[in-house]
């Protein structure tokens, strides 16, 4: 029954993941489907092949995303009971 209404009305897809910034699945509320973003901004059904992709993807953009806030984070300089930010 699920399926039959998707197929008249179509799917009603929301966001399960946010792997990275373009890179999102979706997930169809009534039957269930899941698809993914490919390398040209395309949907497409979700394989295992690309769920491991987005995982490998998602690990590499969250080292990536920590890297850069370590690097732009100023050091804090202690005097007293105060601390100073530098800019």
């Amino acid at each position: 029954m699920k399926k039959i209404h998707c197929k008249m009305f179509g799917h009603k897809f929301h966001v399960t993941r946010k792997v990275t910034y373009h890179v999102k699945e979706y997930t169809c509320k009534n039957c269930k489907k899941e698809l993914t973003t490919n390398g040209n901004g395309y949907l497409i059904e979700l394989t295992p092949k690309f769920k491991e992709i987005n995982d490998v993807l998602e690990r590499i953009y969250k080292n990536r995303s920590k890297k850069k806030i370590e690097e732009t984070t100023p050091p804090l300089i202690p005097i007293g009971n105060l601390l100073i930010f530098s800019h």
